[in-house]
């Protein structure tokens, strides 16, 4: 959906230049933009567009100024692309960053909060054309408004939020994100041709590891709190007294066997197809799917102090130590 609309925008108004921060005025405003919802609802009332330049002119509107870029908040799924589609109908650059380079599913958690920027002013949108803007006392209460917002708008809404300078991004931002997503796509694409050695390649560039291979026996997934929540079973390939759990919330958060835990937030967690290495997403998890579960280690900016308090374990309510790649905590 997220591509359509891109090549959409760029037929319609021209591509879109990616750029560094030290390419534009430090001084200059960045404005970010995201979907926020839930997947499960998100994949079947499908994103109309207005919404997403709605909260960028609103957010522009109420600040007074005129951004310079636009930006992605997390480079996952939906949200790496909705930016490039937004910043084609602006005219503007996307700077290569963002604040997380991986997907977490509540607006706090991004190495912004960390370094003290406030996730507000924040504007949320649906595609009826209702717009909301909204100040709140920290990023914690954000999220807790924003999500009341979505609830009642359709649980598939336009955010902008974390607006900053160039100067913020530069110093407080994770680098680089869209160039790493690019690279690591070309060798996934590799993979999915078929390419020799290409899997140890693609695991190699992600310094990546596979750590179950398996069926998908059991599916727990609901749509509660403005969340996809659930847990997936995976018994292994040739092992069948060997299971897996991987537990969601909107990502896939924790990956247990027999209890222990093997991968932890906020190292990531990718499940691909076993047999043509497809992604498969929270929402499109289904029983009888072979998969192999990888692991990725998160970007090396979340390794600083305040990161467990924000987007460990037990920040999601799972009482477990965080389990480092490696296997070091």
């Amino acid at each position: 959906i997220a591509r359509l609309m891109v090549r959409q925008a760029m037929e319609d108004f021209g591509t879109v230049k990616i750029v560094t921060p030290s390419e534009l005025d430090p001084d200059g405003l960045v404005l970010t933009v995201a979907v926020i919802g839930a997947p499960t609802v998100i994949s079947e009332k499908v994103p109309a567009g207005p919404e997403f330049t709605g909260v960028v002119n609103a957010l522009a509107s109420y600040l007074g100024k005129k951004p310079v870029a636009i930006m992605p908040i997390e480079v996952g799924g939906m949200n790496t692309l909705i930016p490039l589609a937004v910043a084609a109908e602006l005219g503007l650059p996307v700077i290569d960053a963002d604040s997380m380079r991986r997907a977490f599913p509540q607006i706090e958690m991004t190495v912004f909060t960390l370094a003290g920027i406030p996730a507000s002013p924040m504007s949320v949108a649906d595609e009826k054309g209702n717009v909301m803007v909204f100040e709140t006392t920290d990023n914690q209460m954000a999220e807790k408004l924003a999500r009341s917002a979505v609830m009642q708008l359709g649980l598939a809404n336009g955010i902008s939020c974390y607006s900053m300078t160039v100067r913020q991004v530069a110093e407080a931002g994770i680098q680089g994100s869209m160039s790493y997503c690019v690279e690591l796509g070309k060798r996934l694409m590799a993979v999915q041709r078929g390419e020799a050695g290409s899997f140890d390649e693609f695991l190699k560039f992600a310094e990546a590891k596979i750590y179950f291979s398996g069926k998908i026996i059991d599916l727990d997934r609901r749509t509660t709190d403005g969340f996809a929540k659930g847990t997936v079973v995976i018994e292994h390939m040739t092992d069948p007294n060997r299971t897996m759990h991987v537990e969601i919330q909107n990502e896939l958060l924790i990956a247990t066997e027999d209890g222990k835990p093997i991968i932890t937030t906020p190292d990531l967690i990718c499940i691909l197809d076993y047999e043509n290495a497809q992604p498969i997403t929270t929402e499109t998890l289904a029983y009888g799917q072979r998969v192999n579960v990888i692991g990725l280690p998160c970007a090396p900016e979340w390794h600083q102090p305040g990161m467990l308090d924000l987007v460990g374990p037990k920040a999601f309510g799972y009482d477990m130590p965080y389990v480092k790649m490696g296997g070091a905590n």
